[in-house]
């Protein structure tokens, strides 16, 4: 096992490459404590390198009505009137404290994304 830090993108590709090879390695073998180990430098590379933010409030809401087939109407426990959920989807209306817990406790939406334009 040869394993150095991951600082470039050529190294990046070269940890993929070899994590390919080690991947489905037998638990408490080598090779799964060289992919473990490889897991956690490219993770921590593609964090400092390509950091991710948060989805978007509504962004988050219609990916888990895609998720769960809902339609606008499903939405209403969680929001309110038809009119207040076409406004929340179109964004014409920010969230409310209210709506953001309703639709974390009902559809389990995490805070971090619900929150991140609120």
């Amino acid at each position: 096992m040869n394993i150095k830090p991951i600082r470039s993108d050529d190294d990046l590709r070269a940890a993929f490459k070899r994590l390919e090879r080690v991947f489905q390695a037998q638990e408490g073998t080598p090779e799964a404590d060289e992919m473990e180990i490889l897991v956690t430098l490219i993770e921590a590379y593609e964090h400092k390198h390509f950091p991710t933010s948060p989805a978007d409030p509504v962004d988050a809401i219609k990916f888990r009505m895609e998720q769960q087939g809902l339609t606008p109407k499903d939405l209403e426990l969680y929001i309110g009137s038809s009119g207040r959920v076409s406004e929340v989807l179109n964004r014409k209306r920010r969230l409310s404290l209210q709506m953001i817990k309703r639709l974390h406790d009902g559809l389990h939406i995490p805070y971090e994304s619900l929150l991140a334009a609120a």
